[in-house]
């Protein structure tokens, strides 16, 4: 007669410790990296807003090559008064526009600021105005006008801006 020894198979505590651990060192690995990423898809989609404040900036200078001072002379409402769900407020400054995080934006970009300014070509107001993010500089043969208050860190901004 024959006898069969049944193995037990299946795994130890140490084996499985093992396995939790490198899925924990994996997973701290790739938190930081999508925390980034979040942050950077906000202040990319915090952009569009600026276009509000684009047109009528735009039109000034064409019309009467000078640069609105604030959102009074742009014909927008007051900064606090521009938001969405990650600016608590959009600030015109001689033709600058300053966007101010805040709202339900990532604490690593809550109170920064993005600026976007218009590069133009002073001795000819007929071509249109360019807008530069951030830190980015001007086209060829375009003069920036206005502050950069871009304080939020390099890693978080879209290439366009950097």
């Amino acid at each position: 007669m024959l006898k069969f020894k049944l193995k037990h198979q299946g795994f130890s505590a140490i084996e499985m410790m093992v396995v939790v651990a490198i899925i924990a060192i994996l997973a701290m690995i790739a938190i930081p990296s999508s925390m980034g990423r979040i942050v950077r898809e906000q202040v990319r989609g915090a952009l569009p807003l600026a276009d509000v404040a684009k047109e009528p900036i735009a039109a000034a200078w064409k019309n009467s090559k000078t640069l609105p001072a604030d959102n009074k002379e742009a014909g927008l409402p007051a900064s606090d008064l521009i938001v969405s769900n990650w600016i608590r407020a959009l600030e015109v400054r001689n033709g600058a526009i300053h966007l101010t995080f805040g709202n339900k934006a990532h604490l690593k970009i809550k109170d920064k600021i993005l600026s976007l300014r218009p590069a133009v070509i002073d001795e000819s107001q007929i071509v249109p105005v360019a807008w530069v993010c951030g830190n980015a500089k001007a086209p060829d043969k375009m003069t920036l006008k206005g502050e950069n208050k871009t304080n939020v860190s390099e890693e978080y901004l879209p290439n366009l801006c950097r």
